[in-house]
């Protein structure tokens, strides 16, 4: 239980002692006030005659028990009435939280309407979203229709419309009696719109749609469910924006990433390796048991470990030159937000486990653990490929031999190379995990 949560229950108990005081004293008052009435008649008991008297205290004393029973009903509603209140606005408070959380949109739209329906105790509802001029439905909750999601219309048709338009909510108990209703949803739907509650999606910059629920279980849409709708849907909003924020965000650092790739890939001896060394590294991520997240990051470096090539010239260059690619790719990254995590990664791909690589000669597991897995991966493919940077005339060093060739003498490599240039466990995890099928030889 929140510290919010708590200091809710204990609002409602204090509430509820106030009312039985309240009860308590107007009992003593009525008691009191029966006291006298009794004695006051005692006086006149001689002038009365019994059938009258019997009769005066017979209505007394029903019209005080009627009194109390109506005492202890209207208290006994208003303590429901508070629970009640304070139960959609704990429901409200904690959902708006998760609702803040979620960064999938199509998960964040239907988390949205489900609460609605909650709180609100209506039937269906559903989400519309601003599309240029037209409103478009993203998702329906309690109408049985496939068709209704993605159906638009003209935001100046429709109630919705004229909420989006004006910018204020609107509650109806009869819809067919009102001259803004659409009837062409309920046509598609075959669903009858009773009442209905719609209430604008708002933003600083404007409004981005609406949140529309229909026919509230029991009675009518009240000012109560308007507020609290209302409430929900500021703040929906605003976690509507954030995830379109995320989702293109993403879509753009896809984009990028291609670009950056198909860049790469026009020269001769790159053409393939850096996919190829993704698929090598996450074989081994799956053998590690690493999380989503971390294969994606894991991925995302793999994709673009050699970016800084696209800084030099691709005629034959010196070691001092090739050695720096590392760290042109570090500079190109950082400064990027959503590769700003993968950095590091790239920089020291390069380092060997013994200390000896470049560029600051970091050793064994200070070297980050993805960084020593793309080592591996790199080294496998530049010996199996014969795209390879090492066999297309690139010589380096002049006393370079070429390297190895073929799946086997790779493997021959690794092992070697175990516990010098790569970290032993990681070279015999890819060594027990690469089959010649799913390596890329040629």
């Amino acid at each position: 239980m929140t510290d919010s949560g708590t200091y809710k229950e204990d609002t409602v108990e204090s509430i509820r002692k106030k009312i039985r005081i309240v009860n308590s004293i107007v009992f003593l008052v009525v008691f009191v006030l029966f006291f006298v009435i009794v004695r006051f008649i005692y006086s006149f008991l001689d002038y009365v005659p019994s059938q009258s008297l019997i009769a005066l205290l017979s209505i007394t004393a029903g019209l005080i028990l009627l009194g109390i029973l109506l005492i202890r009903n209207a208290s006994g509603n208003a303590i429901k009435a508070i629970e009640d209140y304070s139960y959609k606005l704990t429901t409200l408070l904690a959902t708006t939280k998760n609702v803040h959380e979620i960064v999938h949109s199509d998960t964040l739209l239907d988390n949205i309407v489900d609460v609605s329906l909650h709180i609100a105790g209506a039937d269906a509802g559903s989400i519309l979203l601003l599309e240029g001029e037209n409103l478009v439905f993203k998702i329906v909750k309690g109408r049985e229709s496939k068709e209704l999601p993605g159906f638009s219309f003209p935001r100046s048709e429709g109630i919705a419309g004229w909420v989006v338009n004006n910018g204020s909510p609107v509650r109806i108990n009869d819809v067919k009696n009102d001259s803004r209703f659409y009837p062409s949803v309920d046509g598609i739907t075959a669903y009858d719109t009773k009442s209905l509650l719609c209430v604008p999606l708002r933003l600083n910059r404007g409004i981005i749609g609406a949140l529309e629920l229909v026919n509230k279980k029991e009675g009518f849409f009240t000012p109560e469910d308007e507020a609290f709708i209302s409430y929900f849907a500021e703040q929906a909003a605003v976690s509507i924006e954030r995830a379109r924020f995320i989702e293109d965000e993403k879509n753009y650092q896809v984009y990028i990433t291609n670009i950056l790739i198909d860049a790469m890939e026009n020269r001769p001896e790159k053409q393939g390796h850096s996919k190829r060394v993704a698929k090598y590294t996450i074989l081994m991520a799956r053998a590690l048991n690493m999380t989503e997240p971390e294969k994606k990051r894991l991925y995302q470096a793999s994709l673009l470990h050699d970016i800084g090539f696209l800084k030099i010239g691709s005629d034959v260059v010196s070691i001092e030159e090739f050695q720096r690619h590392p760290g042109l790719a570090y500079e190109m990254l950082h400064p990027i937000n959503f590769y700003a995590d993968i950095a590091p990664i790239i920089l020291y791909h390069h380092e060997r486990y013994d200390g000896s690589g470049y560029p600051t000669g970091l050793k064994g597991e200070s070297i980050p653990l993805e960084s020593r897995m793309i080592c591996i991966a790199e080294a496998f493919d530049a010996i199996v490929s014969g795209n390879s940077y090492k066999r297309v005339g690139k010589v380096i060093l002049q006393n370079v031999q070429p390297p190895a060739t073929g799946f086997q003498d790779a493997l021959n490599e690794l092992r070697t190379n175990a516990g010098t240039q790569f970290d032993p466990e990681l070279a015999n995890l890819f060594l027990a995990n690469i089959s010649e099928e799913y390596a890329e030889v040629s």
